[in-house]
């Protein structure tokens, strides 16, 4: 995650700027078969997270979280069933969901801020060469009202399963702890993409796993910003272990993936 820039008095939604005043980076909105087809995945979504059967860590629950809004950490790849957690088990005594994630400016990035609205959370639009800045700032004006906070740390381009600076910048600009995520699928699809993004398939199993928080201080020196982030980046590799099925369903392990810092 490499995401970061100006947020409005108002209101920090991107989505209701227009133009380019102050040299401020309008994202890409999503399109209307984009807004379609997100709906169109989003009940798919909600239809096969109904028939996973859960397992919390009970070393490392959402019970030890803090009260306070927090950054979650996950990997890009683990995506998919990210909603159906923080609703069921992160935060299920909410009335409704007060979670802002950050997704890339691109045209890509749109239509997956388009389906997580379907989930009610708040896209923050920006990445490392669009709206860092800006983005930052909104992520951290979200946290400020409340909101926990979501990034994928080796998104949105990789390397797959290495941590970037962005996620340790926003913690240490904001204030919050890092919580990382991970999760371990029983049987799964696994897309031929840069993350390879995995898709469960009905009827398997989910262990997930909440490390501890971790908190980069506002005056940390660039060698303990690096530690930290060697520590995140440990816990959650972590989670990649499980068997798995790829793409010509040959069975395989993600332990040896979780060691694959190039995505290679």
């Amino acid at each position: 995650m490499n995401q970061a820039c100006s947020v409005p008095t108002s209101s920090p939604n991107p989505a209701r700027r227009t133009g380019r005043a102050s040299g401020v980076v309008v994202p890409n909105p999503p399109s209307r078969g984009q807004r379609a087809l997100a709906w169109v995945v989003a009940h798919g979504m909600r239809l096969l997270a109904a028939t996973l059967r859960y397992r919390v860590n009970a070393r490392r629950g959402p019970a030890a979280l803090p009260e306070e809004p927090v950054i979650f950490a996950l990997w890009h790849n683990r995506l998919g069933l990210c909603m159906k957690v923080y609703e069921s088990f992160v935060r299920p005594d909410r009335q409704e969901d007060h979670l802002a994630a950050l997704i890339s400016a691109s045209k890509d990035g749109a239509f997956l801020a388009a389906i997580l609205q379907q989930f009610g959370v708040q896209p923050v639009r920006g990445s490392s060469s669009r709206r860092g800045a800006q983005a930052l700032l909104e992520l951290t004006s979200w946290a400020k009202r409340g909101y926990d906070l979501a990034v994928t740390p080796d998104g949105p381009r990789g390397p797959r399963y290495v941590v970037q600076e962005g996620v340790m910048t926003l913690a240490q600009v904001s204030g919050l702890p890092i919580v990382p995520y991970s999760c371990r699928l029983g049987w799964k699809i696994v897309v031929k993409s840069w993350d390879r993004f995995e898709i469960p398939l009905p009827f398997s199993r989910c262990e997930m796993m909440f490390g501890d928080p971790i908190r980069v201080p506002r005056e940390a020196t660039e060698a303990e910003r690096s530690q930290l982030r060697g520590r995140l980046q440990n816990v959650l590799l972590a989670g990649t272990r499980g068997p798995t099925i790829g793409p010509r369903g040959r069975e395989s392990q993600l332990e040896s993936e979780g060691q694959d810092g190039n995505g290679t």
